[in-house]
């Protein structure tokens, strides 16, 4: 059989919404990256989500079946981190908003993580997501930001889906921080191409096939970077939203789950519109999405 994923040397996965929703595992996943028959791809763990390091983000894998160790998971924590030890001297101050896990990688890059800064306001603001961040924080990121901090966010997602629905992501955050600062973040995570990058670098291979269920994260990125994607809807995206997306976010193939990737193609290629008919007449099987006709306005 020729597997959609035998066509690739790397996965490059998301985690939230394609791999699990919250605490739960999204059925049939850790079966569909067992390797099948000859498919032995590198499974490379990409989360957006900044609240967690790689060894409890690994561990938490694990836990749900997915095989995964600490050096297969590239964080937006990390790529944030990596960001800033280019722009600053090390030994300098960064106020983070977020979790210890965030403020442990802006450690582990020679700068020092801050919370609250007194008469020296610190050289920078990093914002990554955080379930307990309050109002006391975004204040304190506010004041660094207009003494002229430099702001780098993990990401800008603005939900995050969970096992109840789509609860406010980083995003969401970094637009009130936006309004009361009057400035414009760098962003480190999807779509923007440091995290993609570090993702590309770490699978050790050009070879690599996006797999996400975000159209303007996990799509829009492996289109930045010229690779192919899959798009599953067992998170935030729908055939609805792509219907209607620009050509940035349109993606190389859809299926309904992760599946797909040890199934053949279904044959040929179609346009947007056609997608949802191809995958009710073949479940569980990947279409293609012909690109020339991306642009449906």
């Amino acid at each position: 059989m020729n597997q959609l994923r035998d066509r690739y040397d790397a996965l490059l996965l998301d985690l939230d919404g394609t791999l699990y929703r919250g605490p739960e595992v999204i059925d049939g996943g850790p079966k569909a990256l067992v390797p099948n028959g000859d498919s032995a791809q590198r499974l490379v763990y990409v989360t957006n989500n900044a609240s967690r390091g790689p060894d409890a983000v690994a561990a938490h894998l694990a836990e749900l079946g997915y095989p995964a160790s600490a050096t297969d998971v590239v964080t937006s924590a990390q790529a944030a981190a990596r960001m800033l030890a280019h722009r600053l001297e090390r030994g300098q101050q960064v106020l983070v908003v977020g979790t210890d896990d965030l403020a442990a990688e802006i450690a582990a890059v020679g700068l020092v993580p801050i919370r609250r800064f007194g008469d020296t306001p610190p050289a920078a603001v990093v914002q990554g997501h955080s379930p307990a961040t309050a109002w006391p924080d975004l204040a304190e990121a506010a004041y660094a930001l207009r003494a002229g901090a430099l702001w780098v966010a993990a990401n800008t997602d603005r939900t995050l889906p969970n096992e109840r629905g789509l609860a406010p992501g980083n995003g969401s955050m970094v637009a009130a921080l936006r309004t009361a600062s009057d400035s414009e973040p760098l962003v480190a995570g999807k779509p923007f191409a440091p995290l993609m990058e570090d993702a590309l670098e770490r699978s050790g291979t050009p070879n690599a096939l996006v797999v996400g269920d975000r159209l303007d994260t996990d799509i829009e990125g492996a289109n930045g970077l010229g690779l192919d994607s899959l798009l599953v809807l067992t998170g935030v995206s729908t055939l609805d939203e792509l219907r209607t997306a620009p050509s940035a976010r349109i993606p190389t193939f859809v299926a309904t789950g992760l599946e797909a990737l040890n199934e053949e193609l279904v044959p040929g290629d179609v346009t947007v519109p056609e997608v949802a008919e191809l995958l009710r007449r073949y479940p569980g099987r990947a279409v293609r999405v012909r690109a020339a006709d991306s642009e449906i306005r």
